[in-house]
């Protein structure tokens, strides 16, 4: 197993209500699970190589909740990667050189037998977790825009965050409203002011690395 560690953020919209049933156990509140999952790297490797200021995402969708698989999956990386940063970026991505369940990456790649040809395109990524802002712009795959939960009544933003103990995602997520536009080989059409996730990103190969207490 090649060891490796990423430390970094995501910004994901998903088609559920906030707050995402998946964080509590529950199905999905539409029935199916379509996502757009998007990752940037601060600083982070696979063995010697470099993965350092690179983005990578994911659309993903699943026929109901995604412990029951049968998803469709494309994994889409950074055009400005090298050949050797795309190969670990993928293997990572479909949860090789990981143990079983230590990541969410895992257990999406395993419930998703379905699997879209890897892409390399242009990447606009921008994820402010403490604003609870976001974009991401993947040339012909996904635009998408995120930000903070509104009040309805006072329109000023709600800010609600999910701790998480233990689990395989993250320790705290900063919960938002997003709009993903799709344009590529898997459809999102659903995916409109629905479940935004903020947060940061710390895994290696035997799952997240949780702050020294």
């Amino acid at each position: 197993m090649t060891p490796w560690e990423i430390h970094g953020t995501e910004l994901t919209n998903c088609n559920c209500a906030y707050g995402c049933p998946c964080q509590f156990n529950a199905l999905p509140t539409h029935g199916t699970c379509e996502a757009a999952i998007c990752f940037h790297v601060d600083k982070g490797h696979h063995g010697e190589t470099s993965l350092d200021g690179l983005n990578f995402a994911a659309v993903v969708k699943w026929p109901g909740a995604i412990h029951l698989g049968e998803g469709r999956m494309q994994i889409v990386i950074d055009e400005a990667a090298s050949p050797d940063q795309r190969k670990a970026l993928e293997r990572i991505m479909r949860g090789e050189d990981t143990d079983e369940m230590a990541t969410m990456w895992w257990v999406y790649s395993m419930m998703s037998p379905h699997k879209e040809e890897t892409i390399f395109k242009k990447f606009d990524y921008s994820c402010d977790v403490e604003a609870r802002t976001g974009a991401v712009q993947i040339d012909g795959v996904l635009d998408l825009d995120a930000g903070p939960i509104i009040n309805p009544v006072t329109g000023q933003p709600h800010r609600v965050r999910i701790d998480m103990v233990g689990g395989f995602g993250y320790e705290i997520a900063e919960m938002g409203s997003a709009t993903t536009r799709t344009h590529g080989l898997i459809d999102l059409p659903n995916n409109t002011d629905s479940y935004a996730q903020f947060n940061e990103l710390h895994f290696n190969n035997h799952g997240y690395i949780r702050a020294a207490a």
